[in-house]
């Protein structure tokens, strides 16, 4: 990992959301007061596609205002990277290495060859987004207008497949928790987003040959089911019968927000039930889904499903007292890989901790609720328990700097915990020599 393109990668998301923040801040693009802090906010969680809110969506932005909340959405999954790629193209044939290594680390993309790639990108983007669009639409045409629909089914299409988790209705999706097709739809896309575009463009490249598949891309597919399996079956149980969740529901309708809230605790916003009611048991152990996040290369968030499972593969061959390199499917799993997750996964509960002790000592705020937000916001999930009204995210009850910290928090999460340390301890010295081994017991 090269730390001058991990850099200009940071610089960039920090200017996009400047300059977004700066066009919220006008007058024509809100509605009352924002003050900046919340405009900074709004426009982290679009870029870094988290969907935490400090102001409502809807009632607090213009159209303008929501259009330019969606383009950063639109920015921040696909990744500025490729819009600055994109317009390079337009002016010349070709593009120097340093570009391609660049673009290479901004989406973690298996080769240099950043053209094809991008096509490729930009094709599933759309024919996904467009279809998602107009089955959302026909749904919101029972409710609203056209016009409404249009741009109702456009908006929560681009937000579910890019993860981001904004919605226009004040209660998220509270008022579809018995439509099957919406749910499903917005579940389908999400998803989707989360598989990460390397996945996808293989799974469709290969469909007729599974067996070609690499083994990242079955890791993504077998994790993504059990853990939405694993999801479901843990809410089912805690919330069956809470009254302020799933209690008063139909069997069906349990199944199906059980399903939907599965997915949406591992990498988008969304909620099709009042979180502000789920015991704590369950936001306790939603944080280990958020924890765990996508795929890498996606526009989900979190410390990656593959990066998980090579830890747990790794632990059970060292408990096993396995001779053997771990392996999964036939193939060894390189050391410097299993590195690398350990790195990870330390740094990732490193960040999370302290965020979380800084913000219990300066908020004077529950203690599970502040660590929900914060690994909400590091995950760039954007599920929240609410500000007690069931409308805004538990962040809008912080002060500057508890915001400030969860901001930071965002943008660690969008640009990946390895990437963010990097910057923070900057590139390694090389050595020429070796320490001798010492022996240590543990």
């Amino acid at each position: 990992m090269e730390h001058k393109y991990v850099r200009s990668i940071f610089v960039g998301y920090v200017l996009v959301i400047f300059f977004g923040a700066l066009v919220l801040a006008l007058p024509i693009c809100h509605k009352g007061h924002l003050a900046f802090i919340d405009a900074i906010f709004t426009a982290t969680s679009a870029t870094c596609v988290t969907g935490l809110i400090v102001t409502s969506t809807s009632e607090n932005f213009t159209l303008l205002g929501e259009v330019i909340i969606l383009l950063l959405i639109q920015i921040g999954g696909i990744g500025y990277m490729s819009l600055v790629i994109i317009f390079f193209l337009s002016f010349r044939q070709r593009l120097d290495i340093d570009e391609k290594r660049a673009m290479r680390q901004s989406l973690d993309l298996p080769s240099l060859h950043v053209r094809k790639f991008l096509r490729k990108i930009f094709a599933v983007v759309l024919v996904i987004e467009i279809l998602g669009a107009i089955i959302l639409t026909t749904q919101f045409l029972k409710k609203y207008d056209l016009l409404h629909s249009l741009w109702y089914g456009i908006f929560h299409s681009v937000s579910a497949f890019n993860n981001a988790g904004f919605s226009l209705f004040t209660n998220s999706l509270e008022g579809y928790q018995s439509d099957t097709i919406s749910l499903v739809t917005i579940c389908i896309l999400v998803v989707l987003g989360g598989m990460g575009y390397f996945v996808l463009i293989e799974i469709y490249e290969n469909r007729r040959f599974a067996k070609r598949f690499t083994i990242h891309t079955r890791i993504m597919i077998y994790g993504t089911v059990i853990l939405i399996v694993a999801g479901m079956i843990l809410f089912l149980s805690i919330e069956w019968n809470n009254p302020k969740t799933f209690g008063g529901l139909s069997v069906y309708d349990k199944l199906l927000n059980a399903f939907f809230l599965s997915i949406n605790f591992r990498t988008s916003g969304f909620n099709s039930i009042d979180l502000g009611g789920l015991k704590e048991s369950s936001l306790f152990f939603s944080t280990l889904f958020m924890m765990t996040g996508a795929g890498q290369g996606s526009t989900g968030g979190g410390m990656k499903i593959t990066t998980v499972a090579i830890l747990i593969i790794t632990v059970i061959y060292i408990l096993k007292e396995s001779n053997q390199q771990p392996s999964i499917f036939k193939r060894t799993i390189e050391q410097k890989i299993i590195n690398k997750a350990l790195a990870i996964i330390l740094s990732s509960s490193f960040f999370v901790l302290l965020a979380t002790l800084i913000l219990v000592e300066t908020q004077d705020l529950p203690f599970l609720r502040i660590l929900f937000e914060v690994v909400s916001a590091f995950g760039t999930v954007g599920v929240s328990t609410g500000n007690g009204g069931g409308v805004l995210s538990f962040s809008q009850e912080f002060d500057i700097l508890g915001k400030s910290i969860i901001i930071v928090m965002m943008l660690a999460g969008r640009l990946g915990v390895f990437a963010f340390g990097l910057i923070l301890v900057g590139k390694a010295k090389t050595k020429h020599f070796k320490y001798p081994t010492g022996r240590i017991i543990i």
